[in-house]
């Protein structure tokens, strides 16, 4: 029942453990987003050929002027990008309030005409609610606005310059439970509406299309499709970001050594501009290290772009869960079942097996598949059932010690404990030889100390005598059953088996006698009255095991072969000179080794034949 009990805590172990991750709490959010970074960061890495970083840093602020600068020199930076052959122009600066300067007409103008992208922030403090004029579709029957990022504001440019922007985006961030940044959401939703992200947006005027098509599920966002690309999204209609790309970048103002603007040709690739300079931007904490809002902008383009996108889709968590409960179960009935080596190889086998598929799906599908919780199950659970075997050993180990350990000798003991199956507990048929001896002339002997008011010396006759006799039986294999006054029983062959218990027995019997005759003479010269001993023993099939009550029971036999051996102890005071009798199967089992005589034929009770009976010479 135990051994039953502890499998099903296993199980339960199991099953809290899974449910533990369906709850996902942070610990185990951010165990499973770290060694997302690793596998994202073993990307190799690369130079981008498509987009140009453009700083605005401590040079160019020497250069031109304390920040911010009038609306012209943005003016003059577009127009110098599209000198050196730039294509589509992004700003992840903002500029939501009137040029001080009155450089606003000027630097829309320029917005106009040359593939301007401008930024927006999503913020509950934001004044402005308006919906950007791209549209879109949905292909699904599930409302996309149900499941995608919210938020309760908007901050915007100024209309002047917002109106004549080839596309306008948000730079927002999904920081994780960690505070680092590792997707961002295409879409978010302001009051209702939907508003693309910067890269995004980016793409789609790059396309020169019109629009995006949401692709919806049950479980939410499905993907983004802005042909050519059809980026696959998690639930809330975010994208992993890969930090394998590096970007040539420039600091505008600064100049070479001969003078010259550092800035190449460009070859239409895309140009951010953003702010590096020191106090005026804040980092970002990424996989790929602390970035400005730009650099953000920038990975999450070249991924947009790139081949092969990182995805987690929505079933990879029942997958997940699949893997564990299975392997989980693998490894419980395998620790409890099994060998523990088969536990171990199953268990390297299952921990390969899900290595290998996580790797796989990442290095050919760029698919994240959580490896770590599974793991972490599954060392969970090996620990667990492993424990409870070493403890259930344990116990059963101090029960062999306590139930044997006096009644067996310590190298049988020892046998027990590193192999408890040779201990079959709760009753076995077995074929077994049982020796009762006791003392004859006690009652004489009690007598004396008696009236000499010496109990204890009887005490310790008694116990001496006791001793020595059951240092014979245990030298010789034997298991004493019971101490009942001053008789012994022991059997044979149980709980270890014992080829040759019947000679065994008749050996330990003879031994005994001679050890009798050198204490029989010790009483005599101490004046003490003679005594003497009897001995059955008697080879059969009983029943042996546990025997008693739930609350109390001892390991013992029962059988009419037991009886017998009992009765031929009391027959032996009936037969002067004869201390040892022996049943017709323990004379078989030895007569080709020893030599018997036969001392009678006897009516026993409880058998209505006649029983031949023999003594060793």
């Amino acid at each position: 029942m135990k051994y039953i009990t502890s499998i099903w805590a296993s199980i339960i172990l199991c099953i809290t453990l899974l449910g533990i991750r369906l709850w996902d709490p942070i610990l185990v959010e951010q165990t499973r987003l770290n060694v997302f970074d690793q596998y994202i960061k073993s990307l190799p890495e690369k130079e981008s050929n498509d987009i140009v970083l453009l700083n605005i840093g401590e040079t160019s602020l020497e250069e031109i002027g304390q920040y911010p600068w009038p609306r012209q020199n943005y003016a003059q930076i577009i127009s110098d990008l599209r000198n050196a052959g730039a294509g589509m122009i992004v700003f992840s600066i903002m500029f939501p309030e009137n040029d001080r300067f009155g450089g606003d007409k000027v630097f829309a103008s320029w917005i106009k005409d040359n593939g301007i992208i401008l930024a927006q922030d999503a913020d509950s403090r934001g004044r402005d609610t308006r919906a950007p004029y791209v549209g879109y579709a949905t292909f699904g029957n599930t409302d996309p606005l149900d499941f995608i990022y919210r938020y309760q504001g908007l901050v915007t440019n100024i209309e002047e310059l917002e109106s004549q922007a080839w596309g306008v985006g948000l730079i927002n961030a999904a920081p994780e439970v960690d505070n680092i940044t590792r997707r961002i959401p295409l879409i978010s939703q302001i009051n209702g509406e939907l508003y693309p992200s910067l890269a995004l947006e980016t793409v789609r005027a790059i396309q020169n299309k019109k629009s995006y098509t949401i692709k919806t599920n049950e479980a939410g966002i499905e993907g983004i499709v802005l042909r050519p690309f059809d980026l696959p999204t998690d639930s809330d209609g975010s994208i992993w970001l890969k930090w394998n790309s590096k970007f040539a970048e420039y600091e505008y103002g600064e100049k070479t050594m001969h003078g010259l603007n550092p800035i190449p040709d460009l070859n239409g690739q895309t140009v951010i501009i953003g702010v590096t300079a020191k106090g005026l931007a804040n980092q970002i904490p990424t996989p790929g290290g602390l970035l400005y809002p730009h650099q953000l902008q920038a990975n999450a383009l070249q991924t947009i772009i790139s081949d092969n996108p990182i995805s987690r889709p929505v079933w990879t968590t029942s997958v997940e869960l699949i893997i564990m409960g299975i392997g989980g179960l693998i490894i419980i009935l395998s620790m409890y079942y099994l060998p523990i080596w088969i536990s171990g190889l199953l268990f390297a086998a299952l921990t390969a097996g899900t290595g290998y598929l996580s790797w796989t799906l990442w290095s050919d599908s760029q698919i994240l598949l959580d490896l770590s919780y599974i793991l972490i199950l599954y060392i969970l659970l090996l620990t667990s059932t492993g424990f409870n075997n070493f403890y259930k050993q344990f116990v059963l180990r101090q029960q062999i010690q306590k139930q044997f350990g006096t009644y067996v000798s310590p190298d049988l003991v020892k046998q027990l404990q590193k192999n408890p199956e040779l201990l079959k507990l709760g009753g076995e048929r077995k074929e077994m030889t049982f020796m009762f001896m006791d003392i004859c002339g006690f009652t004489p002997i009690s007598e004396h100390y008696k009236n000499n008011d010496d109990p204890e010396g009887l005490v310790i006759l008694i116990n001496n005598y006791l001793d020595t006799m059951t240092k014979i039986v245990l030298k010789n294999g034997g298991t004493i059953d019971k101490f009942m006054g001053d008789c012994i029983m022991a059997f044979w062959n149980a709980p270890l088996p014992c080829k040759d218990h019947a000679d065994k027995a008749v050996q330990t019997s003879i031994e005994i006698c001679e050890a009798a005759d050198e204490l029989i003479q010790k009483l005599e010269d101490q004046g003490l009255p003679r005594i003497d001993i009897g001995i059955g023993i008697n080879t059969g099939t009983c029943i042996v095991g546990n025997m008693g009550s739930e609350s109390r029971f001892d390991y013992s036999v029962i059988g009419d072969a037991v009886n017998l051996g009992a009765r031929l102890e009391g027959q032996t005071r009936n037969y002067d000179g004869v201390r040892v009798l022996l049943g017709p199967e323990t004379y078989r089992s030895c007569k080709d080794r020893r030599v018997f005589t036969q001392i009678d034929k006897i009516l026993v009770k409880g058998k209505s034949e006649r029983v031949t009976i023999y003594s060793p010479i």
